[in-house]
């Protein structure tokens, strides 16, 4: 079994460590870089000091990311607002209740995020709060900015321990992958319509513009 784009393999019980697991599972995660992502924040809103969070309890991979973001937005002397949404129509409610409780809302790679991200756009520009986003898709579909993967090569790279299986490796002898390249990609646009304007030094450094 290879398994790609999951974000905390040990989390969803796939491995029981992000080494070579013995068994006959490994495959690539999706893994945001959260220290990056909060750098980011700081670069959109530089006075923000606490950061939304929109999550899904009940999907394994957004409660491994909000814990190990607890962690981060100590170290980054941010503050981090919680803000569940067991369900898709609970998105846009979700937003809504970081009005005047938080200064950014950060979206993670969560399904249910994602499936209702024009919600979240919508509540951020009535309340002129900027949304970074961690997938880069979001960001056509109104974030600001987001630092994330490119599926397409996660998924070549996941092509590739698929290669090595075929060629007589075990599963269980390849450590779990994750990607290490990452995409800047900002929206001008979005940013004036949610409060804040991008710096030329974050357009520049940017691979994608949204015009």
């Amino acid at each position: 079994v290879v398994y790609s784009a999951v974000t905390d393999p040990v989390a969803a019980k796939l491995v029981k460590t992000w080494d070579a697991s013995g068994t006959n599972v490994t495959g690539v995660s999706d893994l945001s870089p959260l220290a990056k992502h909060l750098e980011l924040i700081k670069k959109v809103a530089p006075n923000a000091k606490r950061v939304g969070v929109i999550y899904s309890p009940g999907e394994a991979n957004s409660v491994a990311i909000v814990e190990a973001l607890k962690k981060e937005v100590a170290k980054a002397g941010l503050t981090l607002v919680e803000a569940a949404a067991a369900r898709t129509v609970d998105v846009a409610s979700a937003a809504q209740s970081l009005v005047g409780k938080a200064d950014v809302i950060y979206a993670p790679t969560d399904n249910n995020v994602m499936s209702a991200f024009e919600g979240i756009v919508k509540v951020a520009q009535q309340a002129k709060l900027p949304v970074v986003a961690a997938d880069t898709d979001a960001v056509k579909r109104g974030a600001v900015a987001a630092l994330g993967l490119n599926y397409y090569d996660l998924g070549r790279q996941t092509g590739k321990v698929v290669v090595r299986i075929l060629k007589g490796e075990a599963a269980g002898q390849i450590p779990s992958q994750v990607s290490s390249t990452f995409e800047l990609h900002v929206n001008p646009a979005a940013a004036q319509k949610q409060g804040v304007t991008l710096s030329d030094e974050l357009l520049k450094t940017a691979k994608v513009v949204v015009k």
